[in-house]
This record gives C-alpha cells, sequence and structure tokens, in this order.
C-alpha cells in the first residue's frame, strides 16, 4: 500500500468524491484505509447497563473503511494562479544517502 497513516488524501470514488481528509488508520491486510470525515456511517447500539448501573447505548456517527484505490495522495498544485489540493499517484526512489523514499508523481517533490 502507498497510502499511509497521516497521509492527506483525495477521494477519487463514491459517494464521497473531491473529499479530502487524513489518513486515521491503515489496514494492509483488508487493502482498506480509515478517512477522518470520509464514508460515515449510522451505527445504532443497543442500551446496555454497566456495572455502574449507567446505560448506554444511540445513534453513533462514525467513519468506515473505504477502498485504498478510492483514495489518492493529496499535493497542492498552481493553478491559474491558485493553489489547488488534487490527487497524484506515488513512486519511489532513493535518495543521496541510498534510503528509500516515497515521491508525488504529479509535482516529482518528496513525500
Amino acid at each position: 500500500m502507498r497510502v499511509k497513516k497521516g497521509d492527506k488524501v483525495v477521494v477519487i470514488a463514491g459517494r464521497d468524491k473531491g473529499s479530502v481528509g487524513k489518513v486515521i488508520r491503515a489496514f494492509p491486510q483488508d487493502e482498506k484505509v480509515l478517512v477522518e470525515g470520509v464514508n460515515r456511517i449510522t451505527k445504532h447500539s443497543r442500551p446496555t447497563r454497566t456495572a455502574r448501573g449507567r446505560e448506554g447505548g444511540g445513534i453513533i456517527h462514525k467513519e468506515a473503511p473505504i477502498h485504498v484505490s478510492n483514495v489518492q495522495l493529496a499535493v497542492e498544485v498552481d493553478v491559474d494562479g491558485e493553489k489547488k489540493t488534487v490527487g497524484t499517484r506515488v513512486g519511489y526512489r532513493f535518495d543521496e544517502d541510498g534510503n528509500k523514499v516515497r515521491y508525488a508523481k504529479r509535482t516529482g517533490e518528496d513525500i
């Protein structure tokens, strides 16, 4: 997977297309990522009584994982004199010290 936790990504497919968010968590085995503010679901939880007698439950809104193929790394690009956030593919190369680094293919900048 070329997208990691903490990366800023743009959604390129689905009902949240065009949304930009930060990767909260990555699931490499499932090829999914959890993106802040994207793919929000409504979950109904049953009221339960705890040992202290407190009741929980209700409607909870939270993010659900989205497939990694539906997101791209977000980069700032200068379009007609103004900054615009767009998606880019990720490549790998080696720097002067021999370390493997990720770079944005659209801009050529290191990530």
